[in-house]
């Protein structure tokens, strides 16, 4: 069902999530000083429409972005040629990065409101997946919503709590506007 509606939001409309706008954490994360993350391999999971692969890809990043919508990944594509990035998007389902055709280790991994929509019985799925694909002290900031936004999310401690396995937090911040917050991780 969640894909369902996924797509026909790309094929009907603009999504309302899909703002052509790299959001100013990560700008902060790989452009300032002092915490500037050094260009290395990234990976975008629910890239949508790929923005964010795009930036980070005219930020020196080997970037590849993942989404689960045919029509958002070959709208990627379409943005990257035309913007002159050589980056990579795959139609895949995030829960599902063992079949991923992509070789591991990846330096800095990216979620911008895709993993507060994965079925309560997927999380361990997902996080086990970006956990093998992650090296070991690379960095995965996420972007998730909180229970109180109007279509629900996932608790702070929650949260810390899914991660805490694999990842350290480093640092949460919460959103504004929306009852959101800003995960940033590090691969145990």
């Amino acid at each position: 069902m969640r894909h369902l509606f996924f797509t026909l939001a790309y094929h009907l409309t603009r999504p309302r999530w899909d703002t052509n706008v790299t959001p100013p954490e990560l700008v902060d994360l790989i452009e300032t000083q002092p915490q500037k993350l050094p260009p290395g391999r990234a990976l975008d999971l629910g890239c949508g429409t790929g923005t964010n692969v795009i930036y980070l890809a005219h930020h020196g990043w080997q970037a590849v972005g993942v989404d689960f919508v045919g029509k958002a990944i070959a709208t990627a594509k379409r943005k990257a040629q035309a913007a002159g990035v050589n980056a990579e998007f795959f139609q895949a389902d995030v829960t599902r990065l063992d079949s991923l055709r992509v070789q591991p280790p990846f330096d800095f991994a990216l979620d911008i409101g895709c993993f507060h929509g994965v079925p309560a019985e997927r999380r361990a799925a997902y996080i086990n997946g970006l956990a093998r694909l992650l090296r070991p002290g690379g960095i995965f900031l996420c972007y998730a919503m909180k229970p109180e936004a109007p279509m629900g999310g996932i608790a702070v401690d929650e949260m810390l709590k899914l991660f805490g396995e694999n990842f350290d937090s480093v640092k949460v911040e919460h959103g504004e506007g929306m009852p959101s917050a800003w995960y940033t991780f590090a691969r145990k």
